[in-house]
């Protein structure tokens, strides 16, 4: 998977937008103001920060090298996924599985505008 395919798995789950908050190097993928992925632009190795639950998160960085905890964020809530180095379909599931966490996360009356609600 690269950056773009990256970007438009992002972009293609229901009501996704982005933005660039943090400057011209990263872009947010936002549900409803909330943010489930931040993906670096300039960096040597592609990564980008994931939002999962703190078992979650623990679970895969045991498992996998290419996920680390975030530089920049919460550390158990969030982990830097190198993407480069998973399977596009397996990058995919986790991009999912952050935005259903946040979905989650929305209040009911929120969520039911959600079709994955």
């Amino acid at each position: 998977m690269d950056i773009e395919q990256v970007r438009e798995c992002a972009l293609s789950l229901f009501g996704v937008t982005e933005d660039m908050p943090f400057g011209d190097d990263f872009v947010t993928f936002r549900i409803e103001g909330k943010i489930f992925v931040c993906l670096c632009l300039g960096a040597d190795h592609p990564w980008f920060a994931l939002k999962l639950p703190p078992d979650r998160n623990e679970e895969l960085r045991a498992q996998y090298d290419g996920i680390t905890p975030a530089w920049h964020w919460n550390k158990r809530h969030w982990s830097d996924i190198h993407y480069g180095q998973f399977e596009s379909e397996q990058v995919a599931e986790w991009i999912k599985e952050a935005y259903d966490l946040v979905l989650s996360k929305l209040p009911k009356s929120v969520r039911i505008n959600y079709p994955s609600a």
